[in-house]
Parts: structure tokens; sequence; C-alpha cells
């Protein structure tokens, strides 16, 4: 089943086409990656999924309904969970403060001046879930701002996952970390999506992992759908080669 659909969609900016007649689809449980040269128009696709820019022309579809003039909050209601290039996270809190706020906000908590015994034992519950979820239960007093940047993005997802997304987008998930971290990362990711049953959608320039990981790979190059398909498929395509693999190579 379609989770989300592009259909014909374009984004201008003034003069300047970032993208241009873009149509794809992510299938429910699908984990799909977003690759391009610096300029592709990955991240306006991003920003046009998760409403920060509404599409020039075309029609995006969320589970059958049309959501090119839905609001970045409205698509986080809906089941849209986007994850930014910068982490966000509050960096004088513990990992378990962290989500333990993202949780009370997802449960519409956040602005009561009590909560009684039971809700505190339900939050404090979904907080242990999605610390093991994510494999950081043992960090859960450590200071968020004293910890490792891959750390810090894995409280990020965890934070993301309070919100219960049906299409997580993560954008550029390991960039700047090490071969452990990039190997937590990615295990993370794959579990997210077969254990979990999350449908993802991830920017990502390392292409090991691509390869290793995405059931699809959209290939994007100057906001044009270059090629589409498995990582067989990517990585024999000549105009692949030619426009990003050859010259990352």
């Amino acid at each position: 089943m379609n989770l989300l659909q592009l259909k014909n969609v374009s984004r201008r900016f003034g003069a300047l086409t970032a993208l241009n007649n873009i149509s794809l689809s992510v299938e429910q449980g699908e984990l799909r990656a977003v690759i391009g040269p610096n300029g592709a128009g990955k991240t306006t696709l991003f920003n046009l999924i998760s409403g920060f820019f509404p599409p020039s022309d075309g029609e995006i579809l969320f589970e059958g309904a049309p959501i090119g003039a839905v609001n970045p909050a409205a698509l986080v209601k809906k089941g849209i969970i986007r994850t930014f290039q910068i982490t966000e996270v509050f960096l004088s809190l513990t990992v378990y403060e962290n989500l333990r706020v993202a949780v009370e906000t997802a449960m519409g908590l956040n602005i009561r001046p009590w909560i009684s015994r039971g809700l505190r034992a339900a939050i404090n519950r979904r907080v242990d879930e999605l610390m093991d979820i994510v494999n950081i239960a043992p960090k859960a007093h450590r200071i968020v701002g004293e910890m490792s940047h891959g750390d810090q993005r894995v409280v990020e997802v965890g934070i993301a996952l309070s919100r219960q997304p049906k299409l997580l987008l993560l954008d550029e998930p390991t960039a700047g970390m090490g071969d452990e971290e990039t190997n937590h990362m990615t295990g993370l990711i794959r579990s997210l999506n077969k254990a979990q049953k999350i449908s993802i959608l991830f920017i990502e320039h390392d292409m090991n992992i691509v390869f290793g990981v995405a059931d699809r790979i959209t290939v994007l190059d100057n906001g044009t759908m270059l090629a589409e398909g498995n990582a067989a498929e990517i990585a024999a395509n000549p105009r692949v080669q030619s426009a990003y693999l050859g010259a990352a190579a």
C-alpha cells in the first residue's frame, strides 16, 4: 500500500527550479534512501514532504489524502516525523529527561501543572521503552551535552519515536560519526524498519550504508529524478555512475 505519493511535484523559488516533476511513492513498511550530489534537491524534497514548503506544481498524498497545503505541526499529528542534520535535543538535560519531555509533549501533558501518579507511571514506562528501542538505556542519566555526536543523534531518534511515526524522515543520520557510531545508527535504522515496522525515508551520502540498508533508492540530480531502483540496479546504472557514483569514487 502506498503510504506516501508525490505526483509530478515541482518546487520553484523565483527563477530557480529546485525540484522538477518528481514522482515517487513510499510503500508501507519500506526503507528508502534518497541520494544525489550537493544541490540535487534532497533537502527541498524533505521540506515539501514535511510541510515546510508547499509544492509549486503537483500533488503530495499521505495515506491517500493530499497534504501539500498542510503545515508541519499538523503533519506531525498525521505521523510524518522528521529529524534534522543539526541535532535537536536539550543539551543541559539527561537522556532520560530529554525523552520524558518528548513523551509528555506527545501525550499533551507538558502544559499541565500536575500529573497523576498513574500518568507519571505511564510516562516512565514509555521513556524506558524508547530507551530500550534505541539501545541507550545504560546512558539514561548522562547529560546529553557531554555525550558524543553519535549518541546525541540516537537521543534525537528516540525523541522522534515518542510521536509514534508512521513515516520517519532521517536527514543524513550518520553525518559526522565514527565507525562505531555509524554501525550503531545503521543497526538502529534497520531495527526501526524491520522490528518496529516504521516506514523510513532517509538522505545519506555514505553509499555503503545506502546499498547495505535501503530496500529501494531514489537518485536526484539537479532537481530531477535521475533513477530509482534497488541497490544492484542503482550501482549498475550508467547515468548514476556518471552523475554521482563515478564522481564520488
